[in-house]
């Protein structure tokens, strides 16, 4: 066989660059034979025809006088990186890093090449004694840089630093030639330097030669035979356990730069997963697995895919069940003097192998992707409602989790998955948790999930243990998710006196904003639960501050409202949607303005009856919002059926000042929006009785003047009320100084006094009303000059735009504060009334 063939049989396993380098060398190493051969003048043009058809001639003469040696394949790439070594190591010399640091690179791309090789003969030691020299080389130049004068030049220093840990990476690799060499660094490579002068003096004959080296790659061949992955580059990947460490070495190297093809990482991690057999093997590669879904870009959907999702919350489940099945190997984050090499580690004589990772970390991740895909998919859809059923998954593994930190009694974890487990269940009216927690039974084992009978009782151990051992926000926010629950349940008096007790509305502006959107809702929910109770006062006192707004959306995170003249940002409007709340969460808001408007017709009417029977009196508003929707009703000229739940409620407002009292009851009742709230025959009834009795005080309001004694039978009769309530109603009025009337029990009598205040009298009325607004606006004043500690003003030349900023972000997320005395005043004196027994 000619040379030319065998030369194509050898290169079956190395690549087409190397077959080109093969080539050129040996047509340099003819050219060199032929210039100094001593042939004549006719026998150059032969020689000048190349190497493949000089092989081929075989009636040359001076091919049989010469002796020429082939190298073998592994004699070529070994002497290819000693080069790399040799300049690399004249580089340090000259103290030049940066043409070492491309030496090294050449070395280790010329190590990859002779991969095949290498299996078989080993690393070459001059290259072990080469990375070794160079990472102590490295270590006393960065100290001589520390301490000298002189710095070197940018690039030079760049090139060194990145050298450093370079070499800190690959020497890793080579632990043990490395140990070995510093055993005895003078005779460790003396055996190698030996056998490399004995090969160049065997000398053969050109046809031995060739079949020695087609003996030594068919050897070569034997080693790459059968089906194996191959790279992008062309060469062979193999996974073993031998390098299944290696391997997700490499993987690890390459998450989070450019052009790497992260769906090619998460297969070699699958594949690293099913070759894995021994617990940590299993550990570490399922900690870059999970890691490796939540890199995948979200795209134009704004969330992570559901299928990565789902993958990431499998494999955290294999995590979590080989955990609970080696409690040996525990995962923990900031192992101290922890070095994860490329070896196995089996804990020995009972001890404990700390992993470095974190799983409450994944848990957050997973939690708030699903969040985002909820906040992004449509709600009206079916979609939306599939992509719900999986909370039921996710919330299994909170709880697994959870109960794995509390073998660990990790109490940071075990607070933080509380608190992620309590999010997902205050906002659930009772039948919903009871579901939720016995398909959380039927997919974990028995030891870890218990079934809930009660939601009431599992609520409280939760707040209970995060009001124990958690940090400040989390507490505040466990109390407003109890709050939140109690409310929702319809248990007002022990939500309320929670939230007294919390002292909760009096620092949660100094609170992040999705805790003070919780505030929001809490206090919303509170309301509602106040309404379904009967308590007029309170229920509008606590929705006061968040209906009377007009920005009920964003302070609820269920929209953004429509802003003018771009007064909000880009970036600030970006930051709320990522806020908002799943559709699912939200408050029904056309219910919660229902409400507030009910609330405000049954205590503005009196009010505003009172206000006109008595001139002296100052007006007091309770509502602007209602009294601004009433006036434009009122000026309107022609006023057709009501359409809608504003359009009833000022119907019903304007009968109820009227005295028609019945057809006020009938447009109430008409509202449709009532048969969302549960029981809303009681809550009809309840209404109708509160508008009687309104009824009842405005017809005395207005018609006081006209009436010199009123019967309590008649009255009753009228407004079709209980005789024991009409007396209860007169009397609270006169107790309250609201009319001026004496009650003749025997008669059943109401005897009104006509008294009309002198001019001093008004004058002294006046002068106090006066007196009382400049100590309110005074307060005021002395409130902005010395803030709270923790709100005090900054100083400098951003400190004014600061804290118009401050100002307007905390108005935008709670609503305005110190109007009529509303806020924190209002709502903790209508509260505190409520608990007084009504009393002003």
């Amino acid at each position: 066989m000619s040379r030319f063939f065998r030369a194509g049989e050898s290169d079956s396993d190395e690549s087409e660059s190397d077959f080109s380098e093969e080539l050129t060398a040996s047509e340099s190493e003819d050219h060199s034979d032929s210039d100094s051969d001593d042939s004549s003048d006719d026998d150059k043009p032969a020689k000048k025809q190349g190497r493949l058809f000089d092989v081929g001639s075989d009636d040359s003469d001076s091919d049989e006088d010469t002796v020429r040696v082939v190298r073998s394949a592994k004699d070529k790439r070994f002497e290819e990186i000693e080069l790399a070594v040799n300049a690399m190591a004249n580089g340090q010399k000259i103290n030049d890093w940066v043409s070492a640091q491309n030496e090294f690179d050449r070395a280790n791309k010329a190590l990859q090449k002779a991969a095949g090789i290498i299996s078989q003969s080993g690393v070459p030691k001059f290259y072990v004694k080469a990375v070794a020299e160079l990472e102590k080389a490295i270590q006393s130049a960065l100290e001589k840089e520390k301490s000298a004068s002189k710095k070197m030049n940018a690039s030079n220093a760049k090139a060194l630093n990145s050298m450093k840990q370079k070499v800190k990476k690959n020497n890793r690799l080579y632990e043990k030639e490395i140990q070995e060499y510093e055993k005895d660094p003078e005779n460790y490579d003396v055996e190698e330097e030996e056998v490399v002068e004995v090969k160049p003096k065997v000398k053969k004959p050109k046809k031995v030669v060739l079949s020695e080296s087609k003996e030594g790659e068919e050897e070569g061949e034997e080693v790459d035979d059968g089906f194996t992955p191959v790279g992008a580059s062309g060469k062979t990947i193999e996974y073993t356990q031998d390098n299944l460490f290696k391997k997700l070495r490499e993987v690890i190297d390459a998450r989070g730069k450019k052009n790497t093809n992260r769906e090619e990482q998460v297969r070699i991690l699958e594949r690293l997963l099913v070759i894995a057999n021994t617990p940590y093997q299993k550990i570490r590669v399922l900690l870059n697995l999970i890691s490796a879904q939540f890199d995948f870009a979200i795209g134009l959907s704004g969330y992570m895919s559901i299928p990565f999702w789902k993958n990431a919350e499998k494999f955290l489940n294999s995590l979590l069940t080989i955990l609970e099945a080696n409690p040996s190997y525990v995962v923990k984050e900031n192992v101290p003097g922890e070095d994860e090499g490329d070896k196995d580690r089996v804990p020995e004589n009972g001890e404990t192998v700390f992993i470095q990772g974190s799983i409450v970390a994944f848990i957050d991740r997973l939690d708030d992707e699903f969040a985002k895909s909820l906040q992004n998919i449509d709600p009206h859809t079916t979609d939306y409602v599939d992509r719900l059923k999986d909370e039921v998954g996710l919330y299994a593994v909170i709880v697994r989790s959870s109960a794995y930190f509390e073998t660990l009694e990790q109490t940071d974890a075990i607070c933080r998955t509380t608190m992620r487990r309590l999010e997902h269940l205050y906002f659930k009216p009772d039948v919903v948790i009871i579901a939720v927690e016995n398909a959380t039974v039927a997919l974990l084992p028995a030891s870890i999930a218990k079934p809930a009978s009660d939601s009431a009782n599992l609520i409280h151990d939760l707040c209970v243990y995060l009001y124990k051992n958690a940090s400040s926000l989390q507490r505040t926010r466990a109390m407003l998710c109890h709050i939140y629950h109690h409310a929702l349940h319809n248990r007002f008096f022990v939500a309320r006196d929670m939230l007294l007790m919390s002292h909760l509305q009096e620092t949660i502006h100094q609170a992040d904003v999705t805790t003070q959107i919780l505030h929001n809702r809490t206090m919303v929910q509170l309301g509602l639960c106040a309404f379904r109770e009967g308590m007029i006062r309170e229920a509008q006192t606590c929705l006061q501050d968040i209906s009377g707004t007009g920005r009920v959306k964003e302070l609820l995170a269920q929209g953004l409202q429509a802003q003018r003249y771009g007064a909000v940002s880009p970036e600030q409007e970006k930051l709320e949607r990522q806020r908002q709340l799943p559709f699912h969460m939200h408050i029904n808001l056309e219910l919660l303005e229902c409400v507030y408007l009910t609330c405000s017709m049954l205590l503005e009417i009196p009010a505003m009856a009172f206000a006109g029977s008595n001139p002296d009196v100052r007006k007091k508003i309770i509502s602007k919002p209602f009294r601004r929707m009433l006036d434009y009703n009122s000026r309107q000229v022609f006023s057709g059926p009501p359409e809608n739940t504003r359009d009833h409620i000022m119907g019903a407002a304007k009968n109820l000042a009227n005295g028609e009292w019945q057809k006020s009851i009938e447009l109430i009742n008409a509202i449709k929006i009532w048969e969302l709230m549960p029981a809303s025959d009681k809550i009809k009834e309840m209404l109708g009785r509160k508008i009687q009795e309104e009824g009842l005080r405005t017809y005395l309001f207005a018609n006081a003047s006209y009436y010199s004694s009123v019967g309590l039978e008649a009255l009753a009769k009228m407004f079709e009320l209980p005789l024991a309530t009409v007396i209860s109603i007169v009397s609270k009025m006169v107790w309250n100084e609201e009319l001026s009337a004496s009650i003749d029990q025997v008669t059943n009598v109401v005897v009104l006094h006509h008294v009309q205040s002198t001019k001093l009298q008004s004058l002294a009325l006046a002068f106090a009303d006066k007196a009382a607004g400049f100590v309110e606006s005074n307060e005021k004043l002395l409130e902005s000059k010395n803030p709270q500690q923790g709100d005090r003003p900054k100083k400098g030349p951003n400190a004014n735009k600061d804290q118009a900023s401050g100002k307007q972000q905390q108005q935008r997320t709670m609503g305005p504060r110190g109007n009529n005395r509303g806020g924190r005043n209002q709502f903790n004196n209508g509260l505190g009334n409520s608990v007084r027994g009504g009393r002003k």
